[in-house]
């Protein structure tokens, strides 16, 4: 990287109130991540991409970079697909889940791997992708992203850190700065296209910055998240009630 090179600071892995766990529409997320001095945010909700897309399509309007997302479910683990437009299919299988982002012009990366109770994706399952979070600031201490550091670095994949924020108190705790060679530096964020920006993730072009969401927080989270998943299993089959999320169909 030299002076000339333009750099953004993107949170890859936050959640909307379009995910099952998730609180805050897309417009108070952006608002936020503006404030804080971030230069965009990739909104990945579980399973779904409506909000996302909504997201990236009016964050010009906050001064931030547009890239849609989804944090999708593979049959072995979660998985982001960053710089996709469509969700893709939940239940299949890593491999063939990395493909099809790719296809769809996006960038795969493992959220942090290895952590089965937050469906991380096992050492032995993580086939070809193109990055992994080796920072995620809601884990309960800094062995796990240690491990995924160490993990990153032996297969030489990009890495990146985010806050897995499902409020926008964590947005930005932790974030991912992007080198652009080749866009001017003086180039605002929001004319900055999506597509530049998956690209440099694809290429490792990354630096991690943050600090870890303090433990009662993140358990408060986690705790929230499987209260409300398990309440939505236990209400699908009843008549009478509001429809399930996308993020939580099929499951």
């Amino acid at each position: 990287m030299s002076d000339r090179d333009a750099v953004v600071r993107i949170d890859p892995h936050v959640h909307s109130e379009g995910s099952y766990d998730g609180h805050e529409p897309v417009e108070l997320v952006l608002e936020h991540a503006a404030d804080i001095g971030l230069d965009g945010v990739v909104v990945t909700d579980h399973d779904a991409i409506e909000e996302s897309l909504r997201a990236a399509a009016i964050a010009d309007e906050y001064g931030l970079v547009g890239v849609p997302g989804v944090e999708v479910s593979t049959a072995v683990g979660h998985l982001l697909a960053i710089g996709v437009t469509e969700c893709p299919p939940r239940g299949r299988p890593f491999d063939e889940t990395v493909e099809r982002i790719r296809e769809d012009g996006g960038v795969a990366v493992v959220p942090h791997p290895f952590q089965r109770s937050r469906h991380g994706v096992r050492k032995r399952r993580i086939g070809d992708c193109d990055g992994i979070e080796v920072y995620n600031s809601m884990v309960f201490t800094g062995y796990r992203n240690r491990r995924a550091r160490t993990f990153a670095a032996r297969l030489d994949h990009p890495m990146l850190g985010a806050s897995d924020a499902h409020s926008i108190r964590h947005v930005g705790r932790a974030y991912t700065e992007i080198t652009l060679p080749s866009v001017d530096p003086e180039t605002p964020a929001s004319a900055i296209d999506a597509s530049t920006v998956v690209e440099a993730v694809r290429a490792g072009d990354t630096d991690l910055r943050g600090r870890r969401t303090p433990i009662h927080r993140s358990a408060r989270q986690y705790a929230r998240g499987s209260l409300r998943k398990a309440t939505y299993h236990l209400t699908a089959a009843l008549p009478y009630v509001s429809p399930r999320p996308a993020s939580m169909q099929n499951s």
